[in-house]
């Protein structure tokens, strides 16, 4: 695609949200320089929003869908209310993934290429912080308060980093946490006590206390690598690897029930009521109720890596 063509389609997208319905959400087609528009009530593909090439996580922060494209090293923020790009952000070695301030003014992005977290401005379009680490940042979830950062470091983890972004703009780090395993994904609960943190390899997931660090409990899972997101007191822990979707209570971390899904089915996301799941291999978005019951699997692109809710 060459710019005239680019620009063109990314002028384009806000024609399509005429008449839109009350639930969209954004799915990376990461083979095919776009994100796919999906309308959530009628189970369709809607859109689509051109990007540079390679979009490969997408993090919804405030009315902003931060879009990392890991090989350019670049970042594209959206308008999730018109879809349309409000900018375009270079300087980044590898981009990874985002979490976002609950007041949705600042981003933090892992940058695994410069080895560090990057904090942006996403509604100026600016980097205004950047925190080194000592290995490659990768996952990453922040404390409902917005204060606190847990950060995986690579793919297989053998340290946690904990880092203080009470002041987004000076980040710091607090301390280091090593989980009970090789560690990949780690996500902070709604109540803001507990982590969980997945493998990298094996088939296990581990429950630490966010206060201390401590491991609490540790739980049997599908394969590694996994990832988790949480919904209605429940955790939705996903397999990519083995094509499965388990959902623990929360509270008491009683496993509730294993759905199917897709083979490369491995980043999850809340959006809303909704839990969903897009694969890498099959190219889907799987749409799963609060229970876990997958309740539609659609067909995005050939290829879908991460997802997010755009309006609810």
């Amino acid at each position: 695609m060459n710019r005239a063509e680019f620009l063109l389609a990314a002028a384009a997208a806000p024609l399509a949200l005429r008449n839109a319905p009350s639930s969209l959400a954004l799915v990376t087609a990461d083979t095919e320089s776009r994100l796919a528009v999906i309308d959530l009530d009628r189970d369709v593909v809607r859109s689509h929003v051109a990007t540079r090439p390679g979009p490969r996580s997408i993090e919804r922060v405030g009315e902003t869908a931060v879009v990392a494209h890991t090989v350019l090293g670049a970042v594209t923020l959206v308008d999730t209310r018109t879809l349309e790009i409000r900018h375009v952000l270079d300087g980044f070695g590898e981009p990874r993934y985002t979490a976002g301030t609950p007041d949705g003014r600042h981003a933090f992005i892992t940058d695994s290429g410069h080895v560090d977290v990057v904090t942006v401005d996403v509604l100026r379009g600016a980097i205004v912080a950047r925190l080194k680490l000592w290995q490659w940042p990768r996952h990453l979830s922040l404390s409902p308060d917005g204060r606190m950062l847990w950060i995986g470091l690579g793919t297989a983890s053998q340290e946690l980093a904990v880092v203080d972004v009470s002041d987004p703009l000076h980040p710091r780090l607090r301390g280091r946490v090593r989980p009970a395993f090789p560690a990949h994904d780690v996500g902070i609960a709604p109540r803001g006590k507990r982590a969980w943190v997945t493998a990298g390899a094996s088939s296990e997931i581990a429950v630490h206390d966010v206060r201390t660090g401590r491991v609490l409990h540790t739980l049997p899972a599908d394969p590694g690598p996994q990832h988790v997101t949480f919904l209605a007191g429940r955790a939705f822990v996903t397999s990519g690897d083995a094509g499965t979707l388990r959902v623990y209570d929360e509270s008491t971390l009683k496993l509730l029930r294993t759905s199917e899904i897709p083979a490369g089915s491995y980043n999850v996301q809340f959006a809303g009521n909704r839990v969903l799941t897009p694969s890498l291999n099959a190219g889907t978005l799987c749409v799963v109720d609060r229970s876990g019951l997958v309740k539609r699997k659609l067909r995005v692109a050939a290829s879908s890596h991460d997802a997010c809710l755009a309006r609810s």
